[in-house]
Parts: structure tokens; C-alpha cells; sequence
């Protein structure tokens, strides 16, 4: 699992990088000001989301089961939340109209919400402190 959440990491950031480039070199010449600054929350919200699977990877301060379910909600979240935005930030340059997935940006966050409170929990369940 760790080195999943390492490889996954690396890959949202990798993403998340590429994305941000675009969104100042290349999508500003595309949408307005505010398409931007809306795909660069999404891409703020992945690059913080790989930094947690590099640091959840690289410990084991929570079990396995509760790494398991982090993961699968921050990925989800991550898909949902930024997935949502870069659809709806990029809408004026496809034919496909994003706003049908607008619903999706809130459940992507409450995912990630989720996933943090895991997380949380099961680091409170941890009887180790070092």
C-alpha cells in the first residue's frame, strides 16, 4: 500500500504540475480571469492531496485499513473535486458542456473531508507516540 500511495503521489503531483503550467501559459489566453483562478483551486487542491499520499507512504502512523480507506476517498475526492473544476473552468473551449458535472465539485470535497477524518481517527487510534 505505501508504495501505491507513493506512486500515486508522485503521479497527482507530476499531474498537478502540468496542469498549473497550463493554466498560466496556456489557459489564460482561452477563458477569463476567473476560469482561471477556479482551475488553479483545482489544481492547488491535487498538489496538496499528493503531498498526503507522499507523507501517508513514507509512515505508518495509521494502519493499513485506515491507509486503504484514505486513499480510496482522496482519490475519489481528488477526481470528483478537481476533476469537477477543471471540467467546468475549461467549459467555453469544448463543445461538451461541463455544467452537468457541477453537482459533482461538493461530494468530491466532502470525499476529501471524509478521508481527512479517517485519517484522524486513525491516528487517535494509534497507541504509539513516537
Amino acid at each position: 500500500m505505501n508504495k501505491k500511495l507513493l506512486i500515486t503521489g508522485s503521479f497527482l503531483g507530476i499531474l498537478g504540475i502540468i496542469l498549473g503550467a497550463w493554466a498560466a501559459h496556456g489557459l489564460e489566453k482561452l477563458v477569463d480571469e476567473n476560469a482561471v483562478k477556479s482551475f488553479e483551486t483545482g489544481v492547488r487542491y491535487q498538489m496538496y492531496h499528493s503531498f498526503l499520499f507522499l507523507i501517508l507512504g513514507s509512515t505508518n502512523f495509521i494502519n493499513l485499513r485506515a491507509k486503504k480507506a484514505v486513499f480510496f476517498l482522496v482519490i475519489l475526492g481528488v477526481f470528483l473535486f478537481s476533476g469537477s473544476i477543471y471540467g467546468l473552468s475549461t467549459n467555453t473551449i469544448y463543445s461538451f458542456n461541463f455544467k452537468i458535472f457541477a453537482i459533482l465539485t461538493p461530494f468530491g470535497g466532502l470525499s476529501l473531508i471524509i478521508g481527512w477524518i479517517v485519517m484522524l481517527i486513525g491516528i487517535l487510534k494509534t497507541k504509539d507516540d513516537n
